[in-house]
């Protein structure tokens, strides 16, 4: 089956040969505009936040940037003719075995955050999903038919941080291939995401896989989680790390500044003569821990340097420079 190769230069507006400081800001700026938290068309940014961060997810990682790069600028093998040669040939994991669906031959999937190239290649090194008892067929003597357990099926599951903190309800749509290997049968099911997920986590559909032979039973459904990049947010267990980037004044004289968090932006005083790397912490506004308590936010404070600066500033500073006695070094 086909599988659409996935520019994700071009989802990022990048060119191929971006740092990954340009990749990184890419993102950011794009994210903060279409994450679902703040978009003014929810269904369009959600949308559009979903392809900038399967982008993200395979540009941001050395790893996956490499095999995605030697595909070439438009999805062929070094010397090919491009996306028809791609999605004729099939799609390969990342140990380069043929893989033409993300939950087995012929399957797709909708609704679960990820394209079914990004699945098709980037799935974690599956390859391909083993049935029950390690595949061996079970059941009748010889000459009898025998029965043989359906595969589990496993598919990423793309889980904002907001959700991943209150729990959520996804629509997930799993097409089957019909007895042709085309697309037929199509299920529809309403997954509950728990509160307090975390990234890996299977959620299990039992008996929502490859159906069985001779009556032997259906394999399962898994959807193992992948937290959304955040263009602010980091994630460590149930805390929530950040940048904040702080004027010269603002780090010597101390601040009041509002920062992001899961649940609306929240005051947060800067203490006079904050240092730049300096580490501030907001309780209780992470993620959920084991236990139902939540993490906490910590702040890691940049103090950034004007540049350029006009004339009337220099000469403020040049005053300040002779008014200071402070010595940021010792004397040789």
């Amino acid at each position: 089956m086909a599988v659409k190769f996935q520019n994700y230069y071009e989802t990022l507006g990048v060119a191929r040969t971006a740092t990954a400081d340009e990749i990184k800001q890419a993102f950011r700026n794009l994210a903060r505009v279409h994450h679902p938290d703040v978009a003014r068309d929810k269904v369009a940014g959600e949308a559009r936040f979903k392809e900038i961060n399967e982008a993200y997810e395979v540009l941001g990682d050395p790893d996956k940037r490499k095999p995605y790069d030697e595909l070439g600028a438009d999805g062929s093998a070094p010397g090919g003719t491009g996306e028809d040669e791609f999605a004729s040939s099939g799609a390969r994991n990342r140990r380069g075995r043929p893989r033409t669906a993300p939950g087995g031959p012929g399957m797709e999937f909708e609704g679960t955050g990820f394209s079914d190239f990004f699945e098709s290649f980037f799935a974690g090194g599956r390859d391909g999903f083993g049935s029950r008892h390690n595949g061996e067929a079970s059941g009748f003597p010889a000459g009898e038919p025998f029965t043989h357990p359906g595969r589990d099926v496993e598919a990423d599951l793309l889980v904002t941080l907001a959700e991943a903190l209150r729990g959520a309800t996804r629509t997930v749509t799993l097409r089957r291939p019909d007895h042709d290997g085309e697309v037929g049968r199509t299920q529809t099911y309403q997954v509950k995401i728990p509160p307090g997920v975390r990234e890996g986590k299977r959620i299990r559909l039992a008996g929502q896989g490859s159906a069985g032979d001779g009556g032997a039973p259906a394999g399962d459904l898994y959807l193992r989680v992948r937290l959304a990049r955040h263009p602010d947010f980091t994630v460590q267990e149930a805390d929530l790390h950040c940048d904040l980037d702080l004027a010269p004044w603002e780090a010597v004289l101390g601040a009041q500044v509002k920062i992001p968090t899961l649940d609306g932006r929240m005051a947060l005083r800067v203490p006079p003569g904050t240092e730049s790397g300096g580490q501030l912490r907001l309780r209780a506004l992470g993620l959920l821990k084991d236990d139902g308590t939540r993490g906490d936010i910590y702040v890691t404070t940049r103090v950034r340097t004007p540049h350029p600066v006009s004339s009337e500033e220099r000469e403020l500073w040049t005053r300040l420079a002779a008014l200071s006695p402070y010595k940021p070094r010792k004397d040789p």
